[in-house]
């Protein structure tokens, strides 16, 4: 059947035949057809480039409205951050009150809205995954409140609040809420210089349920107020350098446990922690490392042998930690290895989670600084979540919503903070142990908090001889994890300012804390924006043949050059005082070396007469920008040649007009660079604005 489009001619519509004898005569008519089109093409390419029209097209980049302020764009994006969504609510409320309040609860509650297709078989799904992940579980949050020098049972009530909360307003159907190594770690890093763990127990923490608190509010006010941008000032590659380095200072920090050393250093840095192991190699326990290398290697082989050779033996890794701690705890029992050196738990509180809200420190002097921790905390741990949920949230094909995540985990640690938990985020290695057992919603979480506190209300007292070293041995079989080479390598194949970042963030945990390495790989990451802004590149670009596209001739090489013509594209998005008066330089010494080849050829024809600034990239300029611009037109003149702009944006051509700037060019504006050459280089009058 033949398609007949407006316009056509009779001659332009045809049916293909598939006859093998009219081959010849189809393609004569398909022949004829190419022809036809190209003349049209022709004839209306020749209509777009007469004067009359590539006049109305300046006109059109000359008389646009004015564009909105700074004042109107902050007050229109409040409005639709804020205002708008609540205004709609309450009127839809005021019209519809059943089905608008559902829909706010729904928004809140995300669980609501899979709980209506929830069934049978997926709750056999996650009850599985649930168990599986509260064996995982148990161990790593003793472990994890060890690192961060608190008593054993604040790592497990940490796993019994916030994943219930997080069930209910998280919108990852996958992730598993707990105590994390990386939080961990900055907890016992950053605040001990403001209370000693080991002098004072109780005032230290209270100052970490103090930066729980502050944390879960700094997340949660990103969430209201759309922040998720801040989370972005931590790039990929400072991320992947930073878990390496800490995964690095965590195994350090373990040895102590590992090889059954009392005196130990309270520094995180590799040469600080290397002396102090050197130093007290003689009150090293042979049975406490006996006792953890082997179980180390029981959980390594599980996890990196066993679970990927047989897939359906992933519950073995993943209830191998629950195992060594069983295995080893009655170990010690039996042989009463505690008397011979073995340090043990001993005493873990049990019970339902305690209320907190006394503890919390807001009069203290330390409040400022709580604050400030807790600030860097909220950041790395959104950060590491929202990576998490967002990978598994790709692999079963569901969107994450970065905002609700924010406001969940901020109300999850508020709450914490008012019920004995610290710092709850999403972890990898259990998100992966969940996602692995056929979790299917949320309720895998719902499960493995009502495990941990089933055990917290009666299993407490058989961890009584759970030997320390196998604690130790737990946090290193997941410290593997954090570390991605393969990753590191790709950003060094790619960006190689990047891997700096990466290498910063990096080496500044490792041998110096973990606050100078935060500090190293934003402070890189920022300077590598401000130098790109400060210095950004300027393009040569060329006619690509056969078409009116123009293109970098260093990318493109066979774009040629346009006779008496520079044009010139800048890299950058801002033209503004850090880098006017640099573009300017560039763009007059690229011109004068254009224009003396031209005089060194002999060839006046090809002398450069004319440059043209593709104003495309530039998405704002400032008025340092414009006196530039005014100096590179009066220099462009003293030397015989005259300035173009081409398809300025927006808020450009508004300012350049504002400041009499297309009158000193004497109306050299156009909105593309085909038509400022047919203008400038073929018409030597042009209409002054």
């Amino acid at each position: 059947m033949a398609v007949t489009r407006e316009g056509e001619t009779e001659s332009s519509q045809f049916t293909p035949n598939t006859d093998p004898s009219n081959t010849k005569e189809f393609s004569q008519t398909l022949q004829s057809f190419a022809e036809s089109e190209k003349v049209q093409l022709s004839v209306f390419s020749q209509t777009l480039q007469t004067p009359v029209a590539s006049e109305r097209r300046r006109d059109w980049v000359l008389n646009v409205p004015e564009p909105p302020g700074l004042l109107s764009n902050l007050k229109t994006s409040f409005k639709k951050t804020l205002l708008c969504p609540l205004e709609n609510k309450i009127q839809c409320l005021g019209k519809h009150p059943v089905p608008t309040l559902v829909s706010i609860l729904n928004v809140i509650f995300p669980a609501l809205s899979w709980c209506k297709e929830y069934n049978v078989t997926k709750f056999k799904r996650d009850i599985l995954a649930g168990l599986t992940l509260a064996s995982l579980c148990i161990p790593q949050s003793i472990g994890y409140a060890t690192l961060a020098k608190l008593d054993p049972q604040y790592g497990l009530y940490t796993s019994v609040i916030p994943p219930l909360i997080y069930a209910m307003m998280g919108s990852s159907r996958d992730i598993a809420i707990g105590p994390v190594a990386v939080v961990s770690l900055l907890l016992s890093s950053m605040i001990p210089k403001l209370e000693d763990p080991t002098t004072n127990p109780i005032a230290y923490r209270k100052l970490v349920l103090t930066v729980t608190f502050f944390a879960g509010a700094f997340q949660a006010a990103f969430g209201l107020l759309r922040l998720g941008f801040l989370v972005d000032f931590l790039s990929h590659a400072a991320i992947v350098g930073f878990m390496a380095g800490a995964a690095c200072v965590i195994g350090l920090q373990q040895l102590k446990s590992l090889l059954g050393i009392s005196n130990f250093t309270n520094k995180t840095d590799i040469i600080s922690v290397l002396t102090s192991i050197c130093k007290s190699m003689h009150t090293l326990n042979p049975y406490s490392f006996i006792i953890g290398s082997s179980f180390l290697i029981f959980i390594l082989s599980t996890k990196y042998y066993l679970a990927r050779k047989y897939k359906k033996l992933f519950w073995l890794a993943a209830m191998a930690p629950l195992l060594s701690v069983i295995m080893s705890t009655l170990l010690v029992f039996l042989t009463r290895a505690d008397k011979h050196g073995v340090k043990i738990v001993k005493h873990i509180t049990g019970g339902l989670n305690p209320s907190s809200l006394h503890e919390l420190q807001f009069n203290s002097p330390h409040t400022a600084e709580a604050a400030k921790i807790g600030l860097i905390i909220a950041l790395v741990a959104l950060t590491e979540a929202i990576a998490v949920g967002r990978s598994f949230a790709t692999m079963k094909g569901y969107r994450l919503d970065g905002n609700k995540e924010m406001l969940a985990m901020g109300v999850m640690n508020i709450t914490g903070s008012l019920t004995s938990c610290y710092v709850a985020t999403g972890s990898f290695s259990r998100t992966a142990v969940n996602f692995s057992a056929g979790c299917e919603t949320a309720v895998s979480n719902i499960v493995m908090a009502i495990t941990v506190l089933i055990s917290l209300e009666f299993c407490t007292r058989l961890l009584y001889f759970t030997p320390v070293a196998i604690l130790a041995s737990i946090i290193l079989s997941a410290l593997p994890g954090l570390i991605n080479i393969s990753e590191a390598k790709y950003i060094w194949k790619v960006d190689k300012m990047d891997f700096l970042a990466c290498a910063a963030a990096f080496l500044g945990v490792l041998f110096v804390s973990v606050e100078i390495g935060l500090l190293l790989a934003v402070g890189i990451s920022f300077a590598k924006i401000i130098l790109n802004s400060i210095q950004p590149g300027t393009e040569k670009l060329g006619r690509l043949p056969g078409s009116d596209l123009f293109g970098d001739m260093e990318q493109y090489p066979i774009a040629t050059t346009t006779p008496g013509a520079l044009i010139v594209r800048v890299k950058s998005a801002l033209l503004c005082f850090a880098n006017a008066n640099f573009i300017r330089g560039r763009i007059l010494n690229l011109a004068l070396e254009e224009q003396d080849e031209g005089v060194m050829e002999s060839a006046n024809q090809d002398r450069v007469q004319l440059v043209i600034l593709d104003m495309s990239n530039l998405l704002n300029i400032d008025t340092s920008s414009i006196a530039a611009l005014e100096d590179l037109q009066n220099d462009l003149e003293s030397n015989g040649m005259q300035l173009a702009l081409a398809n300025p944006r927006w808020h450009v051509i508004h300012k350049l007009r504002l400041a009499s700037f297309l009158k000193k060019i004497e109306g050299r504006v156009f909105l593309t660079i085909g038509e400022a050459i047919e203008a400038c280089l073929t018409s030597k009058n042009m209409l002054p604005i």
